[in-house]
């Protein structure tokens, strides 16, 4: 009887865990299908606008630092535009505030160890500005481990980001840019595939590469700019980077939201196998019982008529 009321609550308890792992599901699988389609929408607006900028500078004359005052360092294009020596590497990592979402946190978090292990052994160093209070959590305990520094958190974002989320992340990367505190600007993000898949990807922002546009050759004249080549700059570089930004924002919260969709959707598939194991093993144990009791009875009446 111990056995079987073992069983019974056992059951009970993955039916109710079931409940919740099922309406997550659903939820995700809600979510995810709206954020697929921010992201497909976005996409050609983030690369018309990277292939616009680049043609941009391709028809201004030699930037040089000026003394003009700018009202936030991310509109200081001279700076954020100019050329070092890579001596440290801001890295903007892309995770998630909640978790049930199968490896999309650890996946990002173990390419990120990755790569700063990889710059730590070319001498070069890294901060951190982590999207995500699961990213912080484990960042945080191998920070000194590791040799790297966590410069800002942010992990009070929505869990559908604007572009002001972006435009505040790239300002304070922008800051620590212009004063000298890192000499690059990446993201760690995943970038969304399908509903079934993402992949962990390390986006460049600056310094600018040698990025190959397939520019006709109209493109490649000369552009108007007006009113004058330091106003035009000083938006578009802003408006560049947040651009970016935002976009891993999209890509990775589409990836967060199909990896809890699609583990939800194991977990209600083990669920159901497991009761249904369960319920064998409760009806085979009542089985066993009623035959003890049958066969106990049926000894008694055989020893009561002799």
């Amino acid at each position: 009887m111990a056995n079987l009321k073992k069983i019974r609550t056992r059951i009970n308890s993955i039916k109710s865990t079931q409940k919740i792992t099922r309406a997550m599901k659903m939820v995700a699988s809600a979510k995810v299908k709206k954020f697929e389609n921010r992201v497909k929408a976005s996409r050609p607006f983030t690369f018309e606008l990277e292939k616009m900028f680049y043609r941009l500078l391709h028809s201004v004359t030699e930037i040089e630092a000026n003394e003009t005052t700018f009202k936030e360092p991310l509109n200081n294009y001279p700076v954020l535009l100019s050329e070092r020596e890579i001596k440290s590497v801001g890295i903007l990592v892309m995770t998630s505030n909640k978790g049930l979402s199968g490896a999309f946190n650890a996946n990002v978090v173990r390419y990120t160890t990755k790569v700063v292990q990889e710059y730590k052994e070319s001498g070069i160093d890294v901060q951190l500005f982590i999207i995500g209070q699961k990213g912080y959590n484990v960042l945080k305990r191998v920070e000194k481990e590791l040799g790297f520094k966590i410069a800002h958190t942010y992990m009070t974002f929505p869990e559908q980001p604007t572009s002001s989320h972006a435009r505040f992340v790239a300002s304070d990367m922008a800051s620590s840019f212009v004063n000298g505190d890192i000499d690059s600007m990446e993201i760690i993000t995943t970038r969304f595939r399908n509903m079934m898949s993402y992949s962990v990807e390390k986006w460049d922002i600056l310094p600018l590469d040698e990025v190959e546009f397939d520019f006709a050759e109209e493109e490649m004249s000369d552009m108007e700019i007006e009113p004058s080549q330091s106003d035009v700059l000083a938006e578009i570089v802003p408006l560049f980077i947040s651009s970016i930004i935002f976009q891993a924002m999209l890509e990775s919260v589409a990836s967060e939201l199909a990896s809890r969709m699609t583990a939800m959707s194991a977990a209600c598939n083990n669920a159901d196998e497991m009761i249904q194991q369960l319920t064998i093993d409760y009806n085979k144990a009542r089985q066993a019982m009623i035959t003890q009791e049958l066969t106990e009875i049926v000894g008694g009446s055989i020893a009561i008529n002799k």
